[in-house]
């Protein structure tokens, strides 16, 4: 055994329950599109003191990887195992004519996968969840079928952050609430953030006498699309952004530095060349650059207003008695968003994006390609690729009191990592049961104590563009993403040493082509074993 109090642990084991005090809490805490450098430990202007806070008395990580879209990421979050195996090869929207049917593009957490809250439960845990779902919309693919006791979910991937109309005429207006499995009518008031985490709290204040540790998940889905925020916090960083893409984008990095989380003579990703669809601040008029600036206002908005509601569920512990011994991870489901949402969600009846009503109800905006290339800082790329912008994503990490260690860790881990380092802390063997797609994820414990980083290979793959990571060497496989009916874009392949250009700027395949070679086969194998999918071949 790692640690002391899992002997005392397993020995108190009665018929699957524990005292709670033996075996650490565990709250996972998810954001849903939260850029790299959003955070003000990571170097953002954003003020949010709670995590900020969190990471000063815990652990920052600085490489942490995620899938590059959310529901890929959930899957290997729940299940420990790569998202072509759980069921997520691709996301259940995207699911292309030659991709369906095959095994691991489900669509939802497929059973021959394990739940981290089916597991923790099974060994003497009580488990809750709150938020964003996406593994799953049918009645037997829910939170409440796999593993979760109390669940207050949206099932879909995203949607308005009010209660929709009763009447809904856009298509984000038309989700989907359940609570344990069941349809419920949500209050006037409600505002995704603040209503989940009444509810966690309200779950985990119910159980809190069970005599029984908890693991609970808030997945919240700020501060992704559309932009939209409670009006007390629409004022609050007012003229922030009238400086421009740029400037803010540079100050970030800046900070970055003098935070020792970029290493000496790091060079920044060069941010998207300026084109007449994608221009820049100089090229914007006055009226476009306050219609920009107020996007990212209300963006701010969104990320401080989760701040305050992570701040109130440390709080709670905290008041409680159970801040010392709770896990606390807190991360993004992947990099900064840059999607143009108008393009497959029209505006309906309701929608009013005039510069009056933009973050409130009825309007339908995102933040756009420049203000996510401001997100992703100092990485390249976003959302939907595999290059660093796309899959690294802000991490902190608190441990309990007797686990507790403070500073910037800059080992790389993945989210796969946390169900097997959620088994371990929690004094749980992982599963060998035959018949289900094993854990392949590894504990992060000996990482999170300062005892050595995790040693494996990491790759994955995702609307054709894919990577594939061994040690410092990353091999980087990007195709454009090409809509149904058009012809697939050619990969463009090249090699990074990531350790000394995180910015993905210098292509070292002609120079190392041998390795180059060997790192396009272990990807090949992996895609093999794994079963991704690819489109078939033309003449």
């Amino acid at each position: 055994m790692r640690f002391p109090f899992l002997l005392t642990a397993l020995a108190c084991l009665v018929s699957g329950a524990v005292v709670a005090a033996e075996r650490p809490n565990i709250l996972l805490i998810l954001a849903d599109d939260l850029g790299y450098s959003d955070l003000g430990s990571f170097g953002g202007e954003i003020a949010t003191p709670n995590l900020d806070q969190l990471a000063a008395h815990g652990l920052q990580l600085t490489h942490m990887y995620a899938a590059p879209t959310c529901s890929p990421t959930r899957a290997m979050l729940m299940s420990g195992t790569d998202n072509h195996l759980a069921g997520l090869g691709t996301m259940e929207e995207a699911i292309q004519p030659f991709q369906r049917g095959k095994p691991g593009y489900e669509g939802y957490l497929n059973r021959q996968s394990h739940s981290i809250a089916e597991l923790l439960r099974e060994g003497g845990y009580r488990t809750s969840m709150v938020g964003k779902w996406h593994l799953g919309l049918g009645p037997d693919q829910g939170p409440d079928r796999r593993g979760f006791e109390q669940s207050f979910t949206l099932l879909e991937g995203g949607g308005v952050h009010f209660k929709p109309p009763g009447q809904p005429t856009a298509k984000i207006e038309r989700i989907t609430y359940r609570e344990n499995g069941q349809p419920v009518e949500l209050p006037e008031n409600f505002y995704s953030s603040d209503f989940y985490t009444d509810k966690l709290i309200d779950y985990l204040r119910k159980g809190q006498d069970s005599g029984k540790p908890f693991f609970a998940y808030a997945a919240y889905t700020a501060p992704h699309w559309p932009l939209q925020a409670p009006q007390a916090w629409l004022e609050k960083f007012r003229g922030l952004y009238d400086q421009g893409y740029d400037k803010v984008r540079q100050a970030r990095i800046e900070r970055q530095r003098e935070k020792g989380l970029l290493p000496e003579g790091f060079v920044a990703a060069q941010r998207l060349p300026v084109a007449a669809d994608l221009p820049g601040w100089e090229q914007l008029s006055p009226q476009q650059r306050r219609v920009e600036a107020r996007k990212m206002e209300i963006y701010a908005a969104m990320v401080g207003n989760l701040d305050y509601n992570i701040g109130r569920l440390l709080d709670y512990l905290k008041s409680t008695g159970q801040y010392d011994n709770t896990l606390v991870v807190f991360m993004s489901d992947n990099g900064a968003a840059g999607e143009r949402h108008e393009q497959f969600y029209p505006a309906g009846a309701h929608t009013d994006n005039s510069l009056e009503n933009l973050g409130r109800r009825g309007s339908q905006i995102d933040y756009g390609l420049r203000w996510a290339e401001v997100s992703a800082a100092p990485l390249r790329l976003f959302k939907g690729s595999t290059a660093e912008g796309g899959i690294s994503v802000p991490a902190i990490v608190h441990m309990p009191r007797s686990l507790a260690r403070q500073g910037v860790e800059h080992g790389v881990a993945r989210v796969d990592d946390l169900a097997p380092t959620f088994l371990e802390i929690a004094g749980l063997a992982v599963p060998e049961e035959q018949g289900k797609h094993p854990i392949t994820g590894r504990s992060m414990l000996p990482m999170l104590e300062g005892k050595g980083a995790l040693e494996r290979p990491l790759a994955g793959e995702l609307f054709g563009s894919l990577y594939y990571r061994e040690g410092n060497l990353k091999l980087l496989g990007l195709r454009p993403w090409a809509m149904p009916g058009q012809a697939p874009q050619p990969t463009r392949w090249q090699l990074f040493d990531v350790a000394r250009d995180r910015g993905e700027l210098e292509d070292l395949a002609s120079r190392e082509p041998e390795v180059f070679e060997r790192l396009k086969r272990q990807w090949q194998a992996y895609a093999k074993e794994v079963g991704v999918v690819v489109p078939p071949r033309k003449n």
